[in-house]
């Protein structure tokens, strides 16, 4: 993560655990956590971090998802574990890409907004030919960590209007990527399993998935390789854009 601040919240104390091999994570005021390996220990600090951020942000619908920026406006990569959102958010950080966050998409569901979060892209393979990771990769027994530093496109500072949602799922045996847009009750269903934080909005969190989901555009997305993949989402979002500006009045 990258941040400037001069005040913060949480309080963390972390290093190698001195009864046994490992690390721990230890946060003020709370019993310490103990990691196994490198992998387990970013597991924990990061799960820890998510939670007591969800609790100090109610206010914000927090997504299991990337985020990405191109002409001053938001989409999200949302699906399940391993159908590669995050290979390709750091695939469209090659393309002119703006990067808001991977792994957690904070929405203020009031202004449609996305907030940045600059979390490391995490991997869990190297990703192909032309986008392979730098030298600097943080590497674990089970997972590839991207510092943000090291992202080949700009990395946005500021909250952004949301526009759009891929809904990822990863096909090995695709020739080419297809998408198709889906309704907004569909989306509200992909949206809300997809959600860290639904008990702390009104009606569980159905309402925000709802308003969100039917105020942008909603898109399924079934992915090949990399490379087209991205050149289908530029184009796709980028028509997403332009029949928006048309929707709204001069």
């Amino acid at each position: 993560m990258q941040a400037e601040a001069s005040t913060f919240d949480l309080e963390y104390k972390v290093g190698a655990n001195p009864a046994a091999s490992g690390f721990f994570i230890l946060r003020r005021g709370e019993n310490a956590l103990v990691a196994s390996d490198e992998s387990q220990f970013l597991y924990l600090f990061e799960k820890d971090m998510t939670i007591e951020l969800e609790k100090r942000r109610q206010d914000l619908y927090f997504i299991h998802g990337a985020a990405l920026v191109s002409h001053d406006r938001a989409f999200l990569l949302v699906g399940p574990s391993g159908h590669g959102k995050s290979t390709l958010a750091w695939a469209l950080s090659h393309s002119g890409f703006e990067y808001l966050s991977d792994e957690l998409a904070p929405i203020d569901v009031s202004t449609l907004s996305v907030w940045p979060y600059p979390h490391a892209v995490c991997l869990k393979e190297s990703p192909a030919v032309p986008y392979e990771l730098p030298a600097e990769t943080l590497h674990t027994e089970r997972t590839l960590h991207v510092p943000v530093h090291l992202l080949q496109g700009d990395v946005r500072a500021e909250r952004t209007r949301l526009s759009a949602i891929f809904f990822v799922t990863y096909s090995p045996t695709a020739r080419e990527p297809v998408t198709s847009e889906i309704s907004a009750a569909e989306a509200t269903a992909r949206l809300y399993a997809n959600a860290l934080n639904q008990l702390a909005h009104a009606r569980d969190g159905l309402d925000a998935a709802a308003q969100i989901s039917s105020a942008v555009s909603c898109v399924k997305l079934v992915s090949a390789d990399a490379a087209s993949t991205c050149v289908l989402v530029k184009s796709i979002f980028e028509g997403i854009l332009k029949r928006q500006s048309g929707d709204r009045p001069a």
